[in-house]
């Protein structure tokens, strides 16, 4: 039976963003090679690479199509509407210059942390935590201390679709979710990338608000003892606070 969503949705939008999904994993595709990975007529997908185009949305050369930095304008537009932007970007390249590791700030937006803005220090090791990228919330220590203050319902709606409720599993990321609650930092012990630590500190406006959160991360050889368990908690602690302050009365 049909419910109300799928009669509120348009089948040629979700093809134009299948298109745009598509060209963003693959980079670069002529329109065969489009219409096959979408799965609809090569005829079909002219019509909607040529609309993207006359759009400004795709570039085209002889080798094919490839999304336009239009996409840029979007997101960066975005971005700098949130709260405190220019603050959060300036704390985030102080800590990676004095913990000389990699520091990023990331925000939940449709239940999953979204990196917007990542600075790496003299001694950070490159990861794939790029402007942008996506992914699920429990597996990082940004995300988990996102999760933590994000109110029950909310919180239960986006654990719901990736972790299994009334499991071993949940019911233990229930528990560190509340332990991170109240103790106000997250941490990442390897659990994402073998070799790799992170401590997270989330972000509120007002106290009940979360605007997102701020993590360190390094290699596991480097985020070690008390440095790892106190020192950098304490650090983000700390600047992150700072970040409140001045936004209390935004």
């Amino acid at each position: 039976m049909e419910n109300r969503s799928d009669r509120s949705r348009v089948k040629a939008v979700e093809t134009t963003f299948d298109i745009v999904q598509y060209l963003h994993e693959a980079g670069k595709a002529g329109i065969d090679e489009v219409a096959k990975g979408v799965g609809i007529g090569t005829s079909t997908a002219h019509r909607h690479l040529t609309t993207l185009h006359e759009r400004g949305y795709v570039v085209r050369d002889g080798n094919g199509y490839e999304l336009s930095l239009r996409f840029l304008t979007h997101g960066g537009r975005r971005r700098e509407t949130l709260l405190a932007n220019e603050l959060i970007h300036k704390k985030v390249r102080q800590l990676s210059e004095e913990t000389s590791e990699r520091v990023q700030f990331i925000t939940e937006e449709h239940g999953e942390r979204v990196y917007m803005y990542t600075h790496a220090g003299p001694d950070a090791v490159k990861t794939d935590a790029t402007i942008g990228k996506r992914g699920p919330l429990h597996v990082s220590a940004a995300g988990k201390a996102i999760l933590a203050n994000l109110p029950a319902d909310r919180r239960d709606e986006i654990l719901d679709k990736v972790v299994t409720p009334e499991t071993a599993e949940r019911e233990a990321l229930d528990e560190e979710l509340e332990i991170i609650r109240d103790r106000g930092y997250a941490f990442n012990d390897e659990e994402s990338t073998s070799g790799l630590r992170a401590v997270g500190v989330p972000i509120r406006h007002k106290g009940d608000t979360v605007l997102g959160a701020i993590s360190v991360s390094g290699p596991a050889n480097r985020l070690t003892g008390d440095y790892f368990r106190e020192e950098l908690p304490k650090l983000l602690l700390g600047t992150v606070n700072e970040i409140e302050l001045n936004i209390e009365y935004l």
